[in-house]
């Protein structure tokens, strides 16, 4: 005896693939950093690596962030502004896991939310201040500096949403 299944037809909208930004490290790290995306929707995938992830630029639509995660024995570090919220409810632990937020104040201003799940893994959330020199110590901010220097204009990774 044989059934067929219909499609659920009640499952919820899937976001755009245009508007979603994929970031993938599999044994190595991958930063971005500095205005490097407009999309509220990411997702992460790392297996024995690690993100950065600078989620403090303006040009990021208004609204909500998603960050979607499948980590592997691997490590996301989220660049946010002092007043984030950031939401880990929706995150399932595997193994060994967590979320470390030194300051633990979500405040009232942009939310990120943290869906997916975790292995063996941990998601570091740096704001304000630490997040600025999480971002001034690395080889991007070193380039991108040289060739703002060369242009006369301003380095956007320290602080994305500075205006100067």
């Amino acid at each position: 005896m044989t059934s067929t299944k219909t499609p659920d037809t009640t499952a919820p909208e899937a976001v755009p693939p245009a508007s979603v930004e994929r970031v993938q490290a599999d044994y190595r790290t991958v930063k971005r950093l500095g205005h490097w995306t407009t999309a509220r929707h990411i997702e992460v995938r790392a297996h024995r690596g690690g993100v950065v992830l600078d989620l403090r630029s303006p040009r990021i639509a208004v609204g909500d962030i998603e960050v979607r995660l499948d980590l592997d024995h691997a490590w996301v570090k989220l660049l946010v502004d002092d007043d984030t919220d950031i939401d880990s409810w929706d995150l399932r632990f595997i193994r060994r896991g967590r979320v470390k937020d030194w300051t633990g104040e979500n405040g009232s201003g942009r939310r990120v939310q943290l869906v997916g799940e975790i292995r063996s893994a941990e998601v570091r959330v740096h704001r304000g201040g630490v997040a600025t020199l999480s971002a001034l110590f690395s080889r991007d901010f070193v380039e991108e500096a040289r060739k703002a220097r060369k242009e006369g204009g301003t380095p956007s990774i320290p602080d994305p949403g500075y205006k100067g």
